[in-house]
């Protein structure tokens, strides 16, 4: 392409390569006709057998761990001719990936700018205490974030999109003055509800796996008093008219639970 333009398209180093102006100008323009192709894709589809579409998708965490498997797997059975490609993001980088054209649906927090993207309700998120049997929690009925926020703490994630959450908590920790300790983070709600109940520390997780862990785990369910605690998860879509067939057709599975 270079040649046949006469131009760079790609700056080299040793270390890897970085676009030019006119390298992102080419990018833009083939995305653009990638998103051309799935929508013809999608409107064949109604007029040629076994024709597949592809939709992809990026999810924050908590959607991807708790609420799109089961919705997915419906969609996925009822649609055979469609394939859902799914990334997980910090639901920040979803939103500039979905305006970029880098994905054609995404799943965030109501916490992160949006700018134009267009937003449809997908599920509330709301976030918990869990403590082992026997701490002092376990009488409480509810909690304030900044009450407990001194305690040890078992945490989600490392690094990537699982740190998220970890974010998500510091950053409210540090507008009530506290300074969390954690004494270990894993990637995934169930083995920090199983540290949760070897007494290791208390955790902030989704009510939904808490409610699920808590069935088979010696754990207790304390919900948070903040009015931060309750996330809205949205649909976000960069033009639902723009869409090809099958990607709208996904957009209107997730926004039934909205």
């Amino acid at each position: 392409m270079e040649e046949t333009l006469g131009i760079p398209l790609l700056h080299r180093f040793r270390r890897g390569v970085r676009p030019t102006p006119a390298g992102t100008a080419v990018a833009h323009h083939a995305r653009a006709v990638l998103e051309q192709l799935e929508r013809m894709r999608g409107e064949l589809d109604e007029y040629a057998h076994g024709l597949r579409g592809l939709v992809r998708l990026l999810s924050n965490t908590a959607a991807l761990t708790e609420f799109l498997p089961v919705v997915l797997g419906a969609f996925l059975e009822e649609h055979p001719n469609i394939d859902v490609e799914v990334e997980e993001r910090q639901s920040h980088d979803i939103v500039p990936a979905i305006a970029q054209g880098r994905a054609e649906v995404g799943v965030v927090a109501d916490a992160v700018d949006l700018g134009s993207l267009q937003a449809f309700p997908f599920h509330d998120d709301r976030l918990v205490v869990v403590a082992p049997r026997g701490h002092r929690l376990a009488r409480r009925r509810s909690v304030a974030f900044a009450e407990v926020a001194r305690d040890d703490f078992v945490g989600l994630g490392t690094g990537g999109a699982a740190s998220a959450l970890h974010a998500h908590l510091l950053q409210h920790a540090e507008r009530a003055g506290r300074s969390l300790r954690f004494r270990v983070r894993l990637g995934s709600f169930d083995a920090v509800c199983r540290l949760v109940e070897r007494g290791v520390g208390i955790s902030v997780v989704p009510e939904t796996a808490a409610r699920r862990y808590e069935r088979t785990m010696r754990i207790h369910v304390v919900p948070l008093e903040d009015a931060w605690a309750v996330r809205r998860l949205n649909v976000v879509v960069r033009n639902l008219d723009e869409l090809p067939a099958h990607a709208r057709q996904l957009v209107d599975a997730l926004r039934l639970l909205g």
